[in-house]
């Protein structure tokens, strides 16, 4: 379980494919707290260390996690955010966010607004709901959804969160990891029974 809350910006090393399973080296500034099995969220997607190195660790992305994610775009020298699990004793600074990605969506507008910045983001209309003032994670960051569609939504950015995470490295047409709030996906479920 993560809160959206990212820690550190990391450098991928190294990304390499086997059969269909990507394995990706990250860079780590906290490594000697890493632990083998240990779960961390990169731009949202929950993965497990799966090897340490004297540069960073290792985690591997199988061919289900790689068709929802942006994961197979990433090169070395790109930046991934990063947060670790949520600890039982901590403040619960964002929102439930399970590192379960739901699918991509693509950047479609990115505009300063005196300061901050608004991005808006599309998805496909079957892949979760979003509502005004709600939650979103994209590539793991917890936001606020400023307008909802069908479609697509918008997210505000503050200045803090635009400098300490790799959003500020996005283009429009990029592709983001999106995690729909479980909440929305439970009522979509029931919704979709009924």
């Amino acid at each position: 379980m993560f809160t959206g809350i990212i820690e550190f910006v990391a450098k991928i090393l190294e990304v390499r494919t086997q059969n269909t399973n990507l394995h990706i080296h990250v860079e780590c500034e906290f490594l000697p707290e890493v632990k083998i099995d240990q779960s961390i969220a990169h731009n949202g997607v929950c993965l497990t260390v799966t090897e340490i190195t004297n540069q960073g660790y290792w985690v591997t992305a199988i061919q289900e996690t790689i068709n929802r994610t942006n994961l197979a775009n990433l090169k070395p020298g790109n930046l991934v955010n990063i947060e670790r699990c949520m600890m039982a004793s901590s403040r619960f600074d964002g929102h439930y966010v399970q590192g379960h990605v739901d699918c991509t969506g693509l950047i479609d507008e990115i505009h300063d607004v005196d300061g901050s910045n608004l991005i808006f983001i599309q998805h496909p209309a079957d892949a979760g709901i979003t509502v005004n003032k709600g939650s979103i994670t994209v590539n793991g960051i917890s936001l606020t959804v400023v307008d909802s569609f069908p479609d697509a939504f918008s997210v505000a950015i503050i200045p803090y969160t635009w400098e300490h995470t790799n959003l500020k490295t996005l283009n429009v047409g990029d592709a983001v990891n999106i995690e729909f709030d479980i909440i929305g996906k439970y009522i979509q479920k029931y919704q979709s029974l009924i």
